[in-house]
C-alpha cells in the first residue's frame, strides 16, 4: 500500500481513497496501525472542519435529522461528512451498520460522504478510531463533519472530546425539569433539540422544550458559552422545520468561540486528551505478551477459586510486571 499516494488522493477529495483510509485507521492489525500512523503524519494539519457531535436515545430520529440537516447544508454548497457509529454485539462482535441505508437521499448526494463504523464494544458512544476518521475527512476537504454516536444513555460523553459543538436530540415527553438538570450528557450539550415536533406530538414537544429550557437556566454557566447558551429548540426533521434555525444557532456559537479564543483552547485540550488515551492504550497493549497472559490466567484462576481477593491479585499482577 502506497501511503503517500493514498494521502495525495485523500487531499484531492477522492471518496474511494477516503473510504480506504478510514478502513486502515480502524484496523487493529499491528502493521495497519503503523501504516495508519504514517498516513496521519503524511496528511499533517489539514483544514479545520466544523465538527458536530450528535447523540440521543435510540428511536429519537437521529438518522432522519442528520439526513434532513445534511441535505440542507449541501444545498448551501457545503460538503458534509457523516461518521455514524453503530453498536457492536457483545456476543458475536458484529454490527448491522444500517445508518447509510436510512439516509438514502443524503448518501446519493455528491457533496456528502457517509461512513458507518462499528463501536467494537468501545464505551462512550463512539468507536476507538473515530477521531482519526474525523482527521481524514478534514484532510479530504469537508466543511462539516457530523459524528453520530451509538445513542445509549447519559454516560455517552466521549464525543465531546472530538467535536467542536455537541448537539443532543430528545424525543417529546422524554423527561421533565429534574431530568434536565441531571449531570452527564445533559451538561455536555451545547444545543438540545427536541425532535418530532409534528402531528399529534407537536404540543408535547413544545412542553418538553420548555421543560429543558427551564432546566438549563438552573445550570451553572460555562465559560465557553455566550449569553443564551446552552439552549433548547424544537424541530421536525420529518417535515424539515426548524433546521435552518438550528444551523444558525450552531454557527453563532461557533463564531463566538472562535472570536473569544475558546475554539483553540478546546482543540488543544482535545489533542491532549487523545494523546493520554493513546498512551493508556499503548500501556495496555504491553499486557498482551505470553508471560503477562500466563500470569493473568494463573491469578484469575486463583480469584475464581476463592483463593485470592480480586484487589490483592491485581496488585500482585502489577507488582510482578514492574519486576
Amino acid at each position: 500500500m502506497d501511503i503517500t499516494d493514498m494521502a495525495k488522493r485523500i487531499r484531492a477529495g477522492e471518496r474511494r481513497a477516503l473510504a480506504r483510509g478510514i478502513t486502515l485507521v480502524e484496523s487493529g492489525r499491528d502493521d495497519h496501525r503503523v501504516q495508519a500512523t504514517q498516513l496521519l503524519t503524511e496528511l499533517g494539519q489539514s483544514k479545520e472542519a466544523l465538527r458536530i457531535g450528535l447523540s440521543g436515545t435510540p428511536g429519537v430520529g437521529k438518522s432522519t435529522f442528520i439526513e434532513s440537516f445534511g441535505l440542507m447544508l449541501t444545498g448551501q454548497g457545503l460538503r458534509v461528512a457523516v461518521l455514524a457509529v453503530d453498536p457492536s454485539s457483545s456476543r458475536s462482535g458484529g454490527s448491522i451498520l444500517g445508518d447509510k441505508t436510512r439516509m438514502d437521499l443524503l448518501s446519493r448526494d455528491p457533496k456528502a460522504f457517509i461512513r458507518p463504523s462499528p463501536s467494537q464494544t468501545h464505551l462512550g458512544g463512539v468507536a476507538r478510531r473515530t477521531r482519526e476518521a474525523v482527521a481524514l475527512c478534514e484532510a479530504a476537504g469537508f466543511d462539516v463533519v457530523l459524528i453520530e454516536t451509538v445513542g445509549v444513555g447519559q454516560s455517552e460523553t466521549v464525543v465531546a472530546q472530538m467535536a467542536d459543538l455537541f448537539l443532543l436530540l430528545l424525543a417529546p415527553a422524554g423527561g421533565d425539569e429534574l431530568q434536565g438538570v441531571k449531570r452527564g450528557i445533559m451538561e455536555m450539550a451545547d444545543v438540545i433539540v427536541v425532535n418530532k415536533a409534528d402531528g399529534d406530538l407537536k404540543a408535547t414537544a413544545t412542553r418538553t422544550q420548555a421543560d429543558y429550557a427551564g432546566a438549563l437556566r438552573l445550570m451553572r454557566k460555562r465559560p465557553q458559552d455566550p449569553e443564551g447558551y446552552p439552549c433548547a429548540m424544537n424541530v421536525s426533521a420529518l417535515e424539515q422545520r426548524g433546521l435552518p434555525e438550528v444551523w444558525e444557532t450552531l454557527k453563532k456559537l461557533s463564531e463566538w468561540r472562535r472570536e473569544n479564543g475558546f475554539w483553540t483552547q478546546t482543540r488543544a485540550a482535545q489533542a491532549r486528551y487523545w494523546f493520554e488515551d493513546a498512551v493508556r492504550n499503548a500501556l495496555l497493549a504491553q499486557l498482551d505478551t505470553p508471560s503477562a497472559r500466563a500470569a493473568l490466567l494463573r491469578l484469575s484462576d486463583a480469584v475464581a477459586a476463592g483463593e485470592q481477593e480480586p484487589a490483592a491479585a491485581a496488585a500482585a499482577f502489577v507488582r510482578d510486571l514492574r519486576v
